[in-house]
């Protein structure tokens, strides 16, 4: 669009992508929510794999750093970074609490595939929030702005143009979400 537009209050707007794909739920204030199936439709529960070039452990602080190229998969849900720090608490074994990652950050399940600078992964919470210059992809359709967060309880995810502190600072982005959709062609 060429025209700035003032803010939008839209109550709900229902778009279906192929297939079962995502369902765009609202357009609220320059805010965007969406219904993630393939990243949010796994077992958030399953056990969590990890490869990476190095692994550190500090056992007192309980908190696992992993560096050079890390791979975390959880049921088909793969995370990539640079770099990861894990949280986790030692009850008699280890069990990830939160996964925090940095630079270069992909998360991809099927063929949904979310990008960012930085990610957090809240096991308890069930809920993944990426941060700056974010990327939701499903197929040719694209969605792009500040900040995601993926409820992975509730299949709700939620784009908006604000990066993790809330301001619309980011260079280029003005604060908005933009987007294309594909559209039938019969």
């Amino acid at each position: 669009m060429t025209a700035k537009l003032g803010k939008i209050a839209l109550a709900k707007v229902a778009l279906g992508w192929a297939a079962g794909g995502l369902v765009l739920g609202g357009v609220l204030a320059g805010g965007m929510t969406l219904q993630a199936q393939s990243i949010s439709s796994h077992n958030t529960r399953a056990p969590v794999s990890f490869d990476a070039g190095s692994i550190d452990f500090d056992d007192r602080a309980n908190r696992v750093v992993l560096g050079g190229g890390v791979t975390v998969n959880q049921a088909g849900l793969i995370v990539r970074s640079n770099r990861m720090l894990a949280n986790y608490t030692d009850d008699g074994s280890l069990d990830v609490q939160r996964i925090t990652a940095n630079g270069s950050v992909v998360v991809t399940r099927g063929n949904e595939r979310a990008s960012g600078d930085v990610a957090v992964y809240d096991f308890n919470r069930r809920i993944i929030t990426m941060a700056g210059n974010v990327s939701l992809r499903r197929g040719g359709d694209t969605l792009n702005g500040g900040r995601l967060v993926i409820d992975l309880a509730s299949g709700l995810s939620t784009i908006d143009g604000r990066a993790a502190g809330g301001s619309s600072s980011e260079t280029g982005s003005d604060g908005r979400v933009t987007g294309t959709f594909s559209v039938p062609q019969d």
